[in-house]
């Protein structure tokens, strides 16, 4: 439980230091875009290291971690595309998400 609560925290700080900047930052020199989006994804790597370490040690394997990862960012991703940058959802948004979390079940099949 704990590897995945410090995945979902590690997402949300991820996609927002890649793509904030597309709403808000526009007008911004890019050098200082950049530095802005490596201190927010600082906070994502003090999060994911440990959440790959304790999901590692408590027997997850590494693909499991992560295809659970990518599952996570694509959820995270559509929030964040949806209600920050007001893009609308498509079916094929939602097609290519069931195809992910079926990639998902195939990793923890045996599990």
């Amino acid at each position: 439980m704990l590897t995945l609560i410090l995945l979902i925290l590690s997402n949300l700080f991820m996609t927002t230091a890649w793509y904030w900047h597309l709403k808000d930052g526009m007008d911004k020199p890019l050098f200082l875009v950049i530095l802005i989006s490596w201190g927010i994804a600082f906070a994502e790597y003090c999060l994911a290291v440990p959440a790959n370490r304790y999901g590692f040690a408590s027997g997850w394997s590494a693909g499991q971690l992560k295809i659970l990862q990518e599952a996570i960012a694509l959820i995270v991703f559509g929030l964040f595309m949806i209600f920050f940058l007001n893009e609308p959802l498509h079916w094929r948004h939602l097609a290519a998400f069931t195809c992910i979390m079926a990639a998902v079940g195939f990793m923890f099949i045996g599990k």
